[in-house]
């Protein structure tokens, strides 16, 4: 890209910004996408360069991760050093499913002779990043704040200050890019973390039916994550702790008073993680769902229903190459606390759940039971 002579000569920092502008917007190439650790290092320091490979195809794609790749630092003096940045751990494979990403890093050191500003390439990839070099004894670029108002880039008029104030930016001038801190988290108050903490559980449903008469049955379902972790951290085993509930009721919609037929209540306390193992290929991943729950139609004497279980319901899923789930989970269950009239319910009900469920994503989700 770069090996074609100019007709005429060029200011340094000009033709470095065009090659930027043409590389630094993209800086991907085949689902894999490249980024430095940092905007700025001195001469013979390590850097990383961080890669995340995204597979957006219809299957399965294996990606072999280069054990070195060769870089090409190119200053604004016209100086170009070549060097190499070596794989974390050597040489990978990584097989990824449809709509999942892998991540991998190199090491590279700073040429010694790399000074200011540097136009960092991958050979190969038409990805390109950029790196502040100048030593640390003097200012540098990445350290520098940036004075000014937010302009509009084709007329070169500075842009209303609302406008600028809306995205969080000040109309007066921004942060060295050394100098911005991550933002802050915002405050959480007590009702954003139990709206966060609320998720769904078993299907929500409503069906109609015309056979006979006219009634409906609905579901309602949903659960509640105790302890929350924090940021973005995987969730402990003490943060895998829920409550639930689970509402089933059957609805005569032909009769007068349309009245509730049935109704079962359904509280749950359960210990849940779907991704305790996973196979190094990624398809396979184990889960399990542990606790307690009450099943109840609210009603007492003659007519009371009710009954408490224990139970243990592993969690198998397989994902195809395609994007699709399959997931079996039986539920192996035992009964406590069962009143007279109801002690024959096993008789009925039994001991195991047998649960089979396929999930396409972003679409259709069919589930037998």
């Amino acid at each position: 890209m770069l090996t074609r002579r100019l007709a005429r000569p060029v200011p340094p920092l000009r033709a470095l910004a065009a090659v930027l502008a043409m590389g630094v917007a993209g800086a991907a190439s085949a689902g894999v996408s490249y980024r430095l650790d940092r905007p700025s290092a001195a001469p013979g320091e390590t850097v990383t360069i961080e890669a995340v490979y995204f597979n957006e195809d219809t299957a399965r794609v294996t990606w072999e991760a280069p054990p070195e790749l060769v870089l090409q630092w190119r200053g604004q003096d016209g100086q170009i050093v070549r060097s190499l940045a070596k794989l974390r751990g050597g040489a990978a494979s990584f097989s990824v499913p449809v709509n999942n990403f892998a991540r991998m890093a190199w090491t590279a050191v700073v040429p010694s002779t790399a000074r200011g500003l540097q136009a960092v390439s991958i050979e190969g990839q038409p990805a390109m990043m950029a790196l502040d070099a100048t030593g640390r004894d003097s200012g540098t670029l990445a350290s520098t704040p940036a004075q000014g108002p937010v302009v509009d880039a084709r007329s070169g008029q500075p842009v209303p200050v609302a406008a600028v104030t809306a995205v969080g930016a000040s109309p007066d001038g921004g942060p060295a890019p050394t100098a911005a801190a991550i933002p802050s988290a915002q405050p959480v108050t007590a009702f954003d973390r139990f709206r966060s903490s609320i998720s769904e559980y078993k299907p929500v449903y409503f069906d109609i039916g015309t056979r006979g008469q006219t009634t409906a049955r609905f579901q309602i379902s949903a659960k509640y994550r105790l302890f929350s972790p924090s940021g973005d951290r995987p969730a402990t085993w003490g943060e895998n702790f829920y409550l639930a509930y689970t509402q089933t009721s059957l609805w005569d919609l032909q009769s007068d008073s349309m009245p509730f037929i049935d109704t079962t209540f359904n509280p749950s306390a359960f210990w849940l993680s779907d991704n305790i193992w996973q196979s190094a290929n990624q398809n396979w991943r184990f889960g399990m769902n542990t606790g307690v729950e009450h099943n109840s139609n609210g009603k007492d004497g003659a007519d009371s229903r009710s009954v408490n279980d224990g139970y243990i319901e592993p969690r198998f899923h397989y994902r195809f190459d395609s994007g699709s789930t399959l997931t079996f989970a039986p539920k192996v269950k035992a009964y406590f606390s069962v009143a007279d009239e109801n002690r024959d319910y096993s008789d009925y009900a039994g001991h195991v759940d047998w649960q089979l469920r396929w999930a396409q994503d972003n679409g259709a989700v069919v589930s037998a039971l």
